[in-house]
């Protein structure tokens, strides 16, 4: 008597044609998912965009006259050194700035978005800006940053002083420091009294310079 030859399972057949039926419905599901997804837009759509939304920062028309109540510039020791010949174009565009114009007395801090301290020390900078207004002014100069990033933090931050632009870092260079934060006392006649290199300022640390390098008392 021959044996009985095993019944074949349909099951792994079944399974088959069960997983070659569901993948083109897969794969035209995920297909429709990818075409209703956002597109991430070009850098240049971005910048266009930060471009056409009104700037936070002042225009730099007044930075070459001394505020309105500013004190008369200490005596000079020897040693004083004047702003360097630098040209800066303004955040808010018009005519470029000649550094060795800016009258004080003026604190210049030179910053960027993607410097922590920086963006730590900033909100002091404008509270000084602000309770010392007409005493001195506050500039700051935007270093080797992108126009976006800059003017978000201008926003977010609620930045409204004066700000330049180096993005070929002259003004490091010309003082001779590597690194940012970096904050520029400078008297009536644009003479540099002191350059801080120290890290992020405080609102009484940069009082006490205030006071010491240039001679102004900020209000508390």
């Amino acid at each position: 008597m021959s044996a009985r030859s095993a019944p074949v399972s349909r099951a792994p057949q079944s399974r088959r044609r069960l997983v070659a039926l569901l993948v083109p419905v897969l794969l035209a599901v995920a297909g429709c998912t990818a075409g209703t997804e956002e597109k991430d837009p070009g850098p240049s759509e971005r910048q266009k965009a930060a471009a056409n939304r009104p700037s936070p920062f002042q225009d730099c028309s007044a930075l070459g006259t001394p505020p309105a109540s500013a004190a008369p510039a200490p005596p000079s020791g020897g040693g004083v050194q004047t702003l360097p010949e630098l040209t800066l174009n303004c955040f808010t565009g018009g005519a470029p700035v000649a550094l060795r114009d800016l009258r004080g007395p003026a604190v210049i801090n030179v910053w960027a978005s993607w410097c922590p301290p920086c963006r730590k020390e900033l909100p002091a900078f404008q509270r000084l800006s602000e309770r010392a207004a007409g005493q001195l002014r506050v500039v700051g100069v935007n270093n080797q940053d992108g126009r976006e990033a800059a003017q978000a933090i201008g926003e977010d931050f609620g930045i409204r002083f004066p700000v330049l632009v180096d993005q070929g870092e002259g003004l490091k260079r010309e003082l001779n420091r590597k690194a940012i934060p970096l904050t520029v006392f400078v008297d009536r006649q644009g003479r540099v009294r002191h350059v801080d290199s120290t890290g992020a300022l405080d609102d009484a640390r940069l009082a006490e310079l205030v006071r010491q390098h240039l001679g102004v008392t900020v209000p508390a």
